[in-house]
């Protein structure tokens, strides 16, 4: 089988971190955990550059996949058009909500399709590739053009010290991290749903309304496995140096500019004091915060309680806020389909660090 580079076509992942590793990390979690906070939240788009008049060389099988997903997909939007209370409607909206749950990086990865990027030959879904492939890999790899991984500089340390990334830059190393702790996640649910798709046949007895657990199980697998095969993909890329940094001053200012401050209201009490108070009202307040000082200093001096390093250690925030969101599709000229799970990505990640689903 041949190997040849596509010339016309270029890939570009900008990465947007959205929530700074927990400092000092949880010993509790695992590292390669999916819901890892003692890593760096990060969303990475995706984003193929095909030149004007490229012609897709694509073969019948794509050509009838993509049909097919085009007209899944304009089936799905009728849905949403259907007529108030109509149950395709509320099918729609369910769906919507179920698809808002979906891990944000998920998302990210089953949005890339390795065609249409740097072209070689991939591992297998079972992880193996021929041996004619790793003769020819480095004649190969060496003709393929690189992947430039645009980052914000001022948010990333310097190289990274001991463990399996150690010495590689720190965007290439949390990039190794995500992909590390996807892969078999992905890899496990590809079968999983498609071992449970068979037995929802029971539901294509009822009426009228089609087998929504059925298309459900096979639109998860479908979903997990391109996200396991980008997994895949982007591992190569990494393995063979493909992937390269490439800071953007222009997204350090925009994170500057939309850096969310933190919430001053938290740290005040749910009702103020009247300015025009007693004296009386205003000492008992007085004597009442001295006594509460005494008893954290004497708690203080006796020996820290078991869960004390939760107290001490500094609350996590968003690093960036919704509003960016439009200003970030347009330094990278990127189209507007691309928000939706830009916006899921923070909303995600702001539950995740505990901040409920209020959106900036």
């Amino acid at each position: 089988m041949s190997l040849l580079p596509k010339a016309t076509r270029s890939m570009r992942i900008i990465a947007l971190p959205l929530a700074k590793a927990r400092n000092p990390p949880d010993s509790k979690l695992k590292p390669n955990a999916v819901f890892n906070t003692n890593r760096m939240l990060i969303y990475y788009h995706f984003n193929i550059l095909t030149p004007h008049g490229t012609v897709d060389d694509h073969s019948w099988a794509k050509i009838l996949l993509k049909k097919v997903s085009t007209k899944a997909a304009d089936i799905w939007a009728n849905f949403g058009k259907a007529p108030e209370g109509s149950w395709k409607l509320r099918t729609y909206e369910y769906g919507e909500r179920i698809v808002d749950r979906i891990d944000f990086e998920e998302l990210a990865l089953k949005g890339v399709d390795p065609s249409l990027g740097p072209s070689f030959i991939q591992p297998d879904v079972a992880g193996k590739t021929t041996e004619e492939i790793s003769k020819d890999s480095d004649r190969v790899f060496s003709k393929l053009s690189k992947v430039h991984l645009i980052y914000p500089p001022s948010l990333y340390t310097g190289p990274l010290s001991g463990g399996p990334n150690g010495g590689l830059h720190p965007s290439i190393a949390h990039l190794r991290e995500l992909l590390t702790s996807r892969e078999p996640r992905h890899r496990r649910g590809f079968f999983l749903w498609a071992i449970i798709a068979p037995f929802t046949a029971p539901f294509m007895l009822i009426p009228v309304i089609p087998n929504l657990p059925f298309f459900f199980c096979v639109w998860r697998s479908w979903s997990h496995y391109r996200a396991y095969r980008s997994s895949q993909y982007l591992s190569s890329l990494l393995d063979h140096g493909l992937i390269v940094p490439d800071p953007s001053p222009e997204l350090d200012k925009l994170y500057t500019s939309f850096t969310p401050s933190p919430h001053v209201s938290q740290n005040l009490p749910l009702s103020t004091t009247p300015s025009s108070s007693s004296s009386e009202e205003r000492s008992k307040s007085e004597n009442t915060t001295s006594a509460s000082n005494k008893q954290s200093q004497s708690a203080f001096t006796s020996g820290p309680s078991p869960s004390s390093g939760d107290s001490v250690r500094p609350p996590q925030r968003l690093l960036l806020t919704r509003k960016a969101i439009p200003n970030i599709l347009e330094l990278f000229h990127l189209p507007e389909s691309a928000a939706a799970d830009m916006y899921r990505a923070v909303e995600q990640v702001r539950g995740r660090l505990g901040g409920g689903s209020s959106r900036v």
